[in-house]
């Protein structure tokens, strides 16, 4: 693999395109709205945990995470419609605009992250389903289990249970179940994806949107940012021995941050990252998107990243 080229990673730099008419920041996408109406987004190479923005770019990060984004959202699209329509430039998707539902479905096949520290710290509900007692850390449920979380234009998303969601009217109940049933849909095609690969996808997040008073998947789908995965092989050993699991996700980078003392809070200080951290976070998101797709990640000749996605966005738009 080539690793004598560096292109300029994607932090804090604000790209324009002819026809723009709208831009939003977004932790780690900026989306621009063209004229047409269709949506750009533009995968940077921030990284965010627990809700705050990191403060180092990790090289990358945004190339793989809108190529894996783009190649998970064609493999379910006989699912339910995506949002994507093309994606002119390795960092670059763009397609139809949508109206979010301020929701995340988040569905959890493991009592793994979040879960798994409710149930360490006594609780035995989520979202307001009852977990099963004596259960481990990473044990698989029965059944995935979905545990919403409100989507919060700021701050921390907040989990809430599907009562409380109907009682709310955050999205009527028939629209509910239509998002409940493609969400397990989409998880049993990502975990089917996934054993393929020699992996098993523990959790993952779903954002879906109104496209035309359809529903519509947005976002990314499967990919690091959204998704944990285990590696299948040893998977029962290490459960019985109590061993860690290896996990392809940037749950690692939660634990560094926790092992920091970083957990969001007001008055915590993010730990330093230093650069053998950063190219180790490079290294694990580079080697997830080879595994979980099978192909293999082909870093970009050009090291002037805002000029390549410039030039490639105009080649594109000139030719629809």
């Amino acid at each position: 693999m080539n690793t004598t080229v560096h292109p300029t990673p994607l932090y804090e730099q604000q790209l324009h395109f002819e026809g723009e008419t709208q831009f939003y920041r977004g932790k780690v996408r900026d989306v621009h709205t063209l004229e047409d109406g269709r949506l750009l987004m533009v995968a940077s190479d921030r990284i965010s945990a627990f809700d705050v923005v990191l403060p180092r770019p990790i090289p990358f990060k945004g190339q793989v995470l809108n190529q894996l984004a783009s190649h998970m959202l064609r493999a379910v699209s006989d699912i339910v419609p995506t949002w994507l329509e093309d994606a002119p430039d390795p960092n670059v998707a763009i397609g139809r605009r949508c109206e979010p539902i301020r929701l995340e479905m988040v569905i959890r096949g493991h009592l793994t992250g979040h879960a798994w520290r409710t149930y360490r710290d006594g609780g035995r509900t989520l979202c307001g389903l009852p977990l099963p007692e004596g259960m481990k850390e990473h044990d698989a449920f029965p059944q995935p289990i979905i545990t919403p979380a409100t989507k919060a234009e700021e701050g921390h998303d907040e989990d809430i249970s599907e009562a409380d969601i109907l009682a709310q009217g955050i999205v009527p109940e028939p629209l509910y179940r239509e998002m409940e049933r493609v969400t397990r849909a989409l998880f049993a095609r990502g975990q089917q994806m996934a054993a393929e690969r020699g992996l098993i996808l523990v959790d993952t997040k779903y954002e879906f949107g109104l496209h035309e008073g359809e529903l519509m998947l947005m976002d990314e789908v499967h990919t690091p940012d959204s998704s944990r995965y285990f590696h299948l092989e040893g998977f029962e050993e290490r459960q019985a021995a109590g061993s860690p699991q290896a996990q392809l996700s940037k749950e690692f980078v939660r634990e560094w941050l926790i092992e920091g003392g970083f957990m969001g809070q007001e008055g915590q200080s993010i730990p330093e990252m230093t650069d053998a951290f950063v190219q180790s976070v490079t290294d694990r998101y580079i080697g997830l998107y080879e595994q979980v797709t099978g192909l293999e990640f082909i870093r970009p000749e050009e090291t002037d990243t805002v000029l390549r996605i410039q030039e490639n966005v105009e080649t594109w738009r000139l030719k629809h």
